[in-house]
């Protein structure tokens, strides 16, 4: 179903995309392969993984700006794999600004309507608009050098919307921020995607990013899509190794596979993602499963850090294992405090053991 909403700003129609089977070469080398992704309209979907894993270049494909070796681009059902850049009618937003320093914010969002052909007192109708829903509408007469990176961000970003896209693209928009104006811009980001119902692809490395903002995340490894889902779906409920330790924190613990289940600890737990043939393996257990409690396993203190809501405390196995224990702020250990450890005995994905 089409999403059409109207705001003060602008009026945007979410579109639908689908990369169907994209493929990618750089010299020899895949950066895409062969990677499928469907998006509904008015979705926000964040492509998630380490440098080099292929997410600018599949962002940069259904933009246009690189050529795909092989496979489908569509948006509303027609193929753009042909259609040039600046009609496949998509904002963009990267990691750098890339405002014109000799114009101001005004002027820097109406650019692309200039170019556009659209009337003057329109173009300053919208560009004014724009700014508005980004809350930059009282620093519209400023010029690069006077706003903070935030504020030259949101400028990129009104930039993107004033044209009106089907499709908006983000490409580690907010990396160069710090963190505070990292985490309220993601937040206005997300606000303002979801008050225009546009469609929505959101690059990041940054898990806690991708996991706070979008509907679905995609997790990349070497040019594919490892697992595509709700953030709920990825942490709970990895469906490989690589997804459990990339998306959330995750304990490496011995344990012995068998008929299906894993023991560790004295505790079996059921096993998450495809069945594995009987043996030694790593489970991996987030720090939040593992249990202070008055009976289990005994370990010492070794670290502990307060992070507000909560406090992440490093404890050292008897065999020399060390292990990170997530529990409320208000339980604090000292150092070479002696401790005794258990389970939830959630499910966990393994990987084998050498």
């Amino acid at each position: 179903m089409t999403t059409t909403v109207d705001t003060p700003a602008t009026t945007v129609r979410g579109a639908t995309v689908e990369l169907s089977s994209v493929v990618k070469n750089y010299g020899g080398q895949r950066a895409l392969d062969g990677i499928s992704l469907s998006m509904r309209p008015g979705e926000f979907v964040a492509l998630l993984g380490p440098s080099g894993c292929g997410k600018t270049t599949a962002l940069r494909a259904l933009a246009g700006l690189e050529q795909v070796d092989a496979g489908s681009i569509r948006i509303d059902e027609k193929d753009v794999v042909d259609v040039p850049v600046n009609r496949r009618d998509i904002g963009m937003v990267f990691q750098s600004y890339s405002l014109f320093p000799h114009l101001s914010a005004q002027d820097n969002v109406e650019f692309g309507l200039r170019m556009r052909r659209v009337p003057a007192a329109e173009r300053r109708r919208r560009a004014a608009e724009s700014l508005e829903l980004v809350g930059l509408g009282h620093l519209a007469g400023r010029y690069a050098h006077q706003l903070s990176g935030g504020q030259q961000q949101r400028v990129a970003l009104a930039r993107a919307l004033v044209t009106r896209p089907r499709v908006l693209l983000l490409d580690e928009p907010l990396s160069a921020l710090d963190a505070k104006v990292r985490v309220q811009l993601r937040e206005e980001i997300r606000r303002i995607q979801t008050e225009l119902g546009i469609t929505t692809l959101f690059v990041t490395h940054d898990q806690e990013e991708a996991l706070a903002v979008a509907d679905r995340v995609a997790v990349m490894r070497e040019g594919r899509i490892e697992q595509i889902g709700t953030p709920e779906e990825l942490y709970t409920s990895p469906e490989t190794p690589f997804v459990a330790e990339f998306v959330g924190l995750t304990n490496r613990m011995p344990g012995q596979l068998r008929a299906g289940g894993v023991t560790v600890l004295g505790t079996e737990l059921q096993l998450l993602g495809t069945p594995q043939p009987d043996g030694a393996v790593f489970a991996l257990v987030r720090p939040e499963d593992i249990v202070l409690s008055a009976f289990g396993t005994p370990a010492m203190v070794i670290g502990t850090s307060f992070l507000g809501s909560l406090r992440r405390t490093r404890v050292s196995l008897e065999d020399g294992l060390e292990l990170s224990v997530q529990h409320e702020a208000g339980v604090s250990l000292a150092l070479g405090e002696r401790v005794q450890l258990s389970l939830r005995g959630r499910a966990v994905a393994v990987i084998p053991r050498p």
